[in-house]
Formats: C-alpha cells, structure tokens, sequence
C-alpha cells in the first residue's frame, strides 16, 4: 500500500498514526500541497480530485480519512480497529464521525501546525464550545473504559486515530483541559508513533511564515 500524505494535513495523519500503531506496511509518498504539487500531472493520475490523503492500494485509491480508516479495519481485521463488542464499536464509529465532519471553528481557528511556537490564542465562542465537545468526549470514553486501556475504547483504535490531530492542536494553541482530557493527551504524546510522526513534521524543511507565527 502507498499512502499520498502532507505533514500539515489532519486527515493525512489520522491514517498515518493508524497504520504505524496497527503495524501494517504502507510506502509513504509526501505530498507538497503548499508547492502545488497536488496540480502535477503525475498527482492527477493518483487522485483525481487532487486530495490528501490517498491510500492506494493495487487499484484501488481511496480518500476521506475516515473511509481508509474503515477499509484497513476490513481488509485486516486482526488490526482490530474497532471494538469488537457492537455497541462500542457503534459509539466509536458514532463519535469518529463527529470528528470526521465537525468541529470546524476550532480547525479554523488553530490549523494544523508543528512550526509553530506553542503560544494561547483568543477562541471564538464556537471554538471554545467545539472543545467543550471534545473534553465532553474523551473523558466520558475514559470514564466508560478506565479498567480496559488507557485509549478511549481501550486499546489503540480507529477513534484515537481520527483525535489524534486535536491532540497537537490543544497542545501547539496551549488550549486548557479538564485533568482526565490532559491526562488521555499525554497517553497519546507517549506513543513513539505520535513522536515519529512530530518529528517527521518538524523536519519539514519548507516553512510557510504566514502559518509558523499566527
């Protein structure tokens, strides 16, 4: 499998840090959006809307996160992706699209960005309830799970992958939490996968100076 991803893009890492923790083999093929790569001729062949992420595998070139997410949990189901038992599975589906589709104060106001010095900014009142959302989210996760694994349903799981951006960002805009919402943040902080993928990010050489100082 081929994975057509960029450092800055949400989405590209939700699929990312699913593969590494699940150990499935992928190539990673970066994808400059800021240097317009995405126009090329050769990008046209892999997508043909010119998105991030691609997940190609032999012939076939899926998009939208969550999608990817629900293909790698069916072509290999011992990842196990999702909770076996069915209503967990439904509540993790439930809450990975309301990530997926929501949330778009807070994406607008703290974009995804690794370069940038960790520093408040002043949300809008639908920001500040976007995170409300989310705390409200995790910690009743954690509260439901607390005997069975540190992550949300648990173990490791596709609804960690599709938070796991909201982690940086509550981390880079120094955005305050409840302590059981700090404390599933270091959870996902400590996972060499997470910090690989930081410091892939942070090597990026290209630094846009309009994103790095907001």
């Amino acid at each position: 499998m081929e994975l057509y991803n960029y450092f800055r893009s949400s989405a590209s890492y939700r699929v990312r840090i699913a593969l590494a923790l699940k150990g499935l083999d992928y190539e990673y093929k970066p994808v400059h959006l800021a240097r317009n790569e995405q126009f090329t001729e050769s990008y046209a062949a892999v997508s043909a809307a010119r998105l991030v992420p691609i997940l190609r595998d032999g012939e076939h070139n899926l998009t939208q996160s969550l999608a990817i997410i629900e293909y790698l949990a069916e072509k290999f189901p011992q990842a196990r992706l999702w909770p076996e038992d069915r209503a967990r599975r439904a509540h993790a589906r439930s809450i990975s699209a309301e990530m997926h589709s929501g949330f778009m104060a807070l994406r607008n106001e703290c974009g995804m960005n690794l370069h940038r010095p960790v520093r408040a900014v002043e949300l809008s009142a639908d920001a500040r309830a976007n995170v409300a959302r989310i705390e409200e989210i995790w910690i009743e996760c954690r509260e439901r799970r607390a005997t069975s694994g540190p992550f949300l349903f648990g173990a490791f799981g596709a609804a960690d992958a599709m938070f796991a951006p909201v982690v940086h960002r509550f981390r880079t805009y120094a955005i305050p939490v409840a302590p059981q919402a700090a404390a599933y943040m270091e959870t996902m902080m400590a996972l060499p996968a997470f910090a690989e993928w930081t410091r892939a990010g942070l090597a990026e050489t290209l630094v846009i100076e309009k994103f790095e100082t907001v």
